[in-house]
This record gives C-alpha cells, sequence and structure tokens, in this order.
C-alpha cells in the first residue's frame, strides 16, 4: 500500500498506458454496449473511462485523488468525473448497469468490504482487476544494483488480505458476496518509454516513487544509474519491454 497523493502528472504520463492494458478483456467479456450505464471506479486520470465512453458506453466516473481528477477534467472533459471512492461510494443501490474497478482493489486498505461496494451499485455486472505479476518486479532488480533496500509497502491485516492469484482474487469476491465472479488471467508486454518511465519515478509513483523519494542524494545517482543500465540492457528500438500479468474478474450474476 501507498500514498497516491499528487502523482495525477506523472501517472498520466507513465502507468496509465501499462493499465490500460487490460481494456480489451474486459471489453470481450462485456459485449457491446446496447445503451448500458457504466461507472468507472478509481478511474485515475479518466484514461479508461474515456475509452469506455468512446465505445459507446454511458459512462460516470469516481476518482478520490485531486491530481488524478485535474488530469482528467483537464485532458479528457467529456468524463463525468467525481470526486468519490471505495469503500464508500455516493450511489444508490443498483444505480447503474456495470461497475468497473481496474487496479483498485489491490490498493485499498478493505479489499472485501470495498468489493461488496461494487457490488451494490451494480445492478448488473462487476469487472475488477488485480496485479499477478506487478511492476515492482523491475524496480526489484533496479534497487538491487544500485544497493538500495526495495520498497516494502505497508501489508494488510490478515484478516483484510488475500492471495494475488485468479483462485486467490475469486475467493476474496465470493467472500464479499459477488456470486459468481469468473476469474482469468491475463498477461502482456508493456514496451515503455525509458523517459516516461523514469519520470513516473520522479514523480513518486507506486512503490518506486515512494522509495525514491525516500532515498539520499547519492542513493538517488546510484538508483538512477542502475535504472538506466537495466534500459540499456533490456531496451530494444528505444523501449524497455515489460512483462506483466493481470487478474480479470467478471461477475455477470443480475
Amino acid at each position: 500500500m501507498k500514498d497516491w497523493a499528487g502523482v495525477g502528472e506523472a501517472y498520466s504520463a507513465s502507468y496509465a498506458a501499462l493499465c490500460a492494458g487490460t481494456l480489451p478483456a474486459m471489453q470481450r467479456a462485456l459485449g457491446a454496449p446496447h445503451g448500458r450505464s457504466l461507472l468507472d471506479v478509481g478511474a485515475g486520470d479518466g484514461k479508461l473511462a474515456a475509452a469506455w465512453a468512446d465505445a459507446g458506453w454511458r459512462v460516470q466516473a469516481c476518482e478520490p485523488e485531486a491530481s488524478m481528477r485535474a488530469v482528467a477534467h483537464r485532458d479528457r472533459p467529456q468524463v463525468d468525473m467525481i470526486d468519490a471512492g471505495l469503500p464508500d461510494l455516493p450511489f444508490p443501490d443498483g444505480a447503474v448497469d456495470v461497475v468497473v474497478a481496474n487496479f483498485v482493489l489491490n490498493h485499498v486498505d478493505s479489499p472485501r468490504r470495498s468489493a461488496a461496494e461494487l457490488r451494490r451499485v451494480s445492478r448488473g455486472a462487476v469487472v475488477a482487476t488485480i496485479w499477478t505479476l506487478s511492476p515492482s518486479w523491475l524496480w526489484v532488480d533496479v534497487a538491487e544494483r544500485a544497493g538500495v533496500a526495495p520498497f516494502v509497502g505497508v501489508k494488510l491485516p490478515a484478516d483484510e488480505d488475500f492471495e494475488r492469484t485468479p483462485d486467490g482474487f475469486a475467493r476474496m469476491l465470493r467472500d464479499a458476496g459477488l456470486e459468481r465472479p469468473v476469474v482469468t488471467e491475463r498477461g502482456w508486454t508493456w514496451n515503455a518509454d525509458p523517459n516516461r518511465l523514469w519520470r513516473s519515478v520522479e514523480g513518486g509513483v507506486a512503490g518506486a516513487g515512494a522509495l525514491y523519494t525516500a532515498l539520499a542524494s547519492d542513493e538517488r545517482r546510484r538508483f538512477r544509474a542502475a535504472f538506466e543500465a537495466v534500459a540499456d540492457e533490456r531496451g530494444v528500438d528505444g523501449f524497455l519491454p515489460l512483462e506483466h500479468r493481470a487478474a480479470v474478474a467478471v461477475n455477470l450474476s443480475p
């Protein structure tokens, strides 16, 4: 777990493109919109909310972090984005046809309560994703090369945590009251721009950003040098191919 305050610009320039990698799988699971309404919870910079709207959904979005909303309002003014987030959403029961939460339930203090809230406001499907192989694997390598301890986030209490696998995700969702979640795993390679990826670090995004912010100046120089070495070794045509995997859960019960 980490604090996402103030990282909207850096996130939008970097990891927003990675997190959009689950969109094709979610769209296939839900099919054509047919005039249905969709609520994007934890919508970040609004990239996916805009993509849902472009595909024909009637979209509303909510995001609790102010800098994320600021980017969304500036870059995607067509998205109806409000200040709200889990575990308490300001919507009545069954407010929308579909609720989507992309890489949100792995960042909340109470995953089961939050998942139950997604179920409450949807009168149809709930779609949610978590990482099973997150971006952190790259930064562990960089930290080791730099001779600094990798970032270790605050872990959830045992009664709140769950196994970050497709089966573990499905069990947690069933605990939360989702009737028949179907969870599949999707893997893809994100061809990251190293300059944008480094911007995420300097901007404080995710665990790598939190780690870098806490380092002394000499440690920061070593961390930057280690990152550049990794990018040079693994880079292809100016990009850094990075493997990621996500669990995509779909609960279609009415």
